[in-house]
């Protein structure tokens, strides 16, 4: 569906800016919670360990795992707002010690984009007479930084929240205690793969199914090696 183009909507769309999005958080926590899980579930069952040692080692890893994702993912959101708020501080300084040398990489940046003559020193003049205006252009067209940064804590919580949720599946047949659990877990886990792929080609230019036969293909590779690898060492050890 294409924006509605009449004035006011395009004047209140402007207004509002960009909005931080959060779906590569989700879809960050939600692949590594499935993979991670399924391939202890994996590694467990090529090892012929027994279901217990399958959910104590799952548990654990849902929640040590996805608590440690969600910390990594805080630190370097906030890295990403930090840098955000040094450069804009810097900027800031530049202006106030130098004027005349940052109005000349305005002027340079507006004739990059075709500017000249009178249009040229008109949008110079429009943009330096908006300090915070004149930082936003610099962030932008100098450092290439977007005008929406996400919230920390959010990302954080976001990945939590995809980890816990995408990474039980694999476990709910063994806790269920249903037939050919293994089984189970490989169908409902390749369908949260496919689930995945579908929701993230809704951000892309990718069709839903090849984006999610994409993500499928990665997670059960994963998974495939862990199985390996517990086999192997089960024949070994």
């Amino acid at each position: 569906m294409y924006h509605d183009h009449s004035a006011e909507a395009i004047r209140d769309r402007l207004e509002e800016g960009p909005s931080a999005n959060y779906i590569r958080d989700w879809v960050y926590g939600g692949i590594d919670g499935a993979i991670t899980t399924f391939a202890i579930v994996a590694g467990v069952v090529g090892a012929d360990f027994s279901t217990r040692v399958m959910m104590i080692l799952g548990v654990a890893n849902l929640v040590a795992d996805g608590f440690s994702m969600a910390a990594s993912n805080y630190s370097g959101t906030k890295t990403e707002q930090e840098e955000f708020e040094r450069l804009h501080a810097w900027e800031d300084g530049q202006i106030t010690e130098d004027p005349e040398g940052e109005t000349a990489e305005i002027r340079e940046i507006f004739r990059l984009k075709g500017f000249e003559g009178a249009d040229l020193e008109r949008a110079v003049e429009i943009v330096t007479s908006d300090r915070e205006r004149w930082i936003q252009t610099m962030l932008a067209e100098e450092y290439g930084l977007p005008k929406a940064t996400r919230a920390p804590a959010i990302s954080a919580m976001c990945t939590f929240a995809a980890f816990i949720l995408c990474g039980a599946i694999p476990l709910l047949p063994f806790i269920i205690g249903v037939p050919a659990a293994f089984e189970t877990a490989i169908a409902l886990t390749a369908l949260v793969f496919f689930a995945i792929g579908t929701v993230k080609s809704k951000w892309s230019m990718m069709r839903w199914w090849r984006s999610g036969l994409e993500i499928t293909a990665i997670g059960l590779a994963a998974a495939s090696i862990a199985y390996l690898i517990g086999y192997v060492l089960k024949n070994l050890i």
